[in-house]
């Protein structure tokens, strides 16, 4: 997964879980995949509870949190929190589980994140940061990365910046992922954060200059393929891309030959995406899933055609149903397969 990290699909809460990758899957065979933000002290808790019992046991009980389906590889782990050993045992069980990678999340502004002191409000203390690093290094042997804003509040100048940066990377960082905009922790609220404060591209570019060494993405405010394209082709090492990844996922289909030069993924269409899933659909109705857990993110794969809305409307109807298995998908593809989309 050398190169995984040239375009990625950033971690989002209640966005980014199994299915939604299975999906994204379909579209890319070899773009970064993120899981939504795992707390790594209820996952530890996780690991601990109970009374001692065997593996399989305890992995039952990890794998709401922690399971994949191995064609959604290369696939990163996010974690929050502030404990470097909290975090060292999270990171060893994303290690055991057979994640390439752990990233800690020092970009989220919730309250949650904050009153819990992790997340972005942990930019205010690098050093803090380096202890997890290199605590979660140590303890998995995988990749340990990082992504966090420019800054946060007042403490949003460039040399902030880079001194965290640097603190970081001492302790072993493998890469920045930056959301080029600053986070207001107290005035705005997440959705706002993600929006309001201006985006700043430009430091994030300046950051990669001053440290050329350094893995930098550039994350926030990539809505389009030729935008992303334009700033690797500008020296960035990486581009992340959020909700317009989640919300219109086959704006991306020709991100495998166009950024990793990969031609081996036909470029997909709403229903073989539709097709693609389907055999996990059926391993996940086949243990007791609902259909819907899926098919709540396929309603986004078809836009901008007539009677797009209709389809997305029966699709949810019929996989909202209690009893709804994968026929239900291969109906919806049937009707797409007859408009030839």
């Amino acid at each position: 997964m050398a190169n995984a990290f040239r375009f990625s699909v950033a971690p989002m809460l209640d966005c980014t879980d199994r299915h939604f990758r299975v999906l994204m899957r379909q579209v890319s065979r070899h773009c970064l995949l993120y899981t939504e933000m795992v707390v790594a002290r209820a996952l530890v808790a996780r690991w601990r509870e109970g009374p001692p019992d065997s593996a399989g046991e305890r992995g039952r009980r990890l794998e709401r949190l922690l399971g994949f389906d191995p064609l959604e590889k290369p696939l990163a782990l996010q974690l929050g929190g502030k404990d470097p050993k909290e975090l060292a045992q999270a990171a060893r069980l994303a290690a055991e589980w057979g994640y390439d990678e752990v990233n800690l999340n020092v970009g989220c502004p919730s309250p949650k994140a904050s009153q819990g002191s992790f997340g972005a409000c942990l930019m205010a203390r690098p050093e803090r940061v380096a202890d997890c690093v290199a605590a979660m290094g140590a303890a998995s042997g995988l990749p340990v990365t990082v992504k966090h804003r420019i800054g946060i509040d007042a403490r949003d100048s460039f040399a902030e910046l880079l001194g965290f940066v640097d603190i970081v990377a001492a302790a072993g960082a493998e890469r920045f992922a930056v959301h080029a905009r600053k986070a207001w922790l107290e005035g705005l609220d997440p959705k706002e954060n993600r929006t309001i404060p201006p985006l700043r591209w430009d430091l994030v570019h300046q950051l990669k200059r001053e440290r050329p060494t350094l893995r930098v993405e550039l994350n926030g405010g990539l809505d389009t393929l030729a935008t992303c394209r334009s700033q690797l082709d500008q020296g960035i090492d990486g581009v992340m891309v959020g909700r317009a990844a989640y919300e219109h996922p086959l704006r991306w289909a020709e991100v495998d030959p166009l950024v990793f030069g990969q031609f081996d993924l036909v470029s997909p269409r709403p229903s073989t995406v539709l097709r693609g899933v389907i055999p996990h659909a059926e391993r996940w109705c086949g243990q007791g899933g609902r259909l819907w857990a899926l098919a709540r993110h396929l309603v986004h794969v078809v836009e901008g055609v007539k009677g797009a809305r209709g389809w997305r409307a029966q699709l949810s109807r019929q996989a909202g149903q209690r009893n709804a298995g994968p026929e239900v998908l291969a109906e919806a593809a049937r009707a797409l397969e007859e408009r030839g989309l």
